[in-house]
């Protein structure tokens, strides 16, 4: 999590006041919160904004976060520029540990490479002090699931065809002459 800027739904947790059965942790923005959260991600409106976190102690020191983020969004259509309704629904999972802790420290195989699994879960993130954001843990995934290119059903851009009639250029007809010699 990045520490640069106070999130608008900005929910810090005590590390230290964590119980040991976890807490759960409801986040609904207010008006003045959906109006920022529109405003930093170029939205023209959050109409609601809800996230349900349960937060847990884990392994030594660190915390683990699970739950989901649900909003309710209007964005501008690429094509036509017109409001576009959509929504929101993503999970989280995530798990933080202090700076400086052992379970950061990647697996290695017995010949010292470090092993990394692609389709494996994401590492610990590492947080300094007595607390994380869990607001902003929030914000992240919200971000996550906003359509970077909304459109409306049945719009097209104008002149973009299936590429057939488009004109080639110099890179296509290098790899066709390419192919014709295979």
């Amino acid at each position: 999590m990045s520490e640069s800027k106070v999130s608008p739904i900005a929910y810090p947790v005590s590390i230290a006041r964590l119980p040991t059965k976890g807490m759960l942790v409801k986040i609904e923005a207010d008006v003045d919160q959906r109006a920022a959260l529109a405003s930093e991600h170029g939205l023209r409106a959050v109409e609601r904004f809800r996230a349900e976190l349960e937060v847990t102690s884990w392994k030594k020191g660190g915390v683990k976060v699970v739950g989901r983020v649900r909003a309710a969004i209007v964005q501008d259509c690429i094509v036509t520029l017109d409001p576009l309704e959509a929504s929101v629904d993503e999970e989280i999972s995530a798990i933080f540990v202090p700076e400086g802790s052992k379970l950061t420290l990647p697996k290695t195989s017995a010949e010292g490479e470090i092993l990394l699994d692609a389709e494996g879960e994401d590492g610990p993130e590492l947080f300094s002090g007595d607390s994380i954001d869990v607001g902003q843990l929030a914000e992240e995934h919200f971000v996550l699931g906003i359509d970077p290119y909304p459109r409306k059903a049945g719009v097209a851009l104008e002149g973009a065809g299936n590429g057939e009639d488009e004109p080639r250029g110099p890179l296509y007809e290098k790899l066709a002459a390419l192919r014709k010699k295979l």
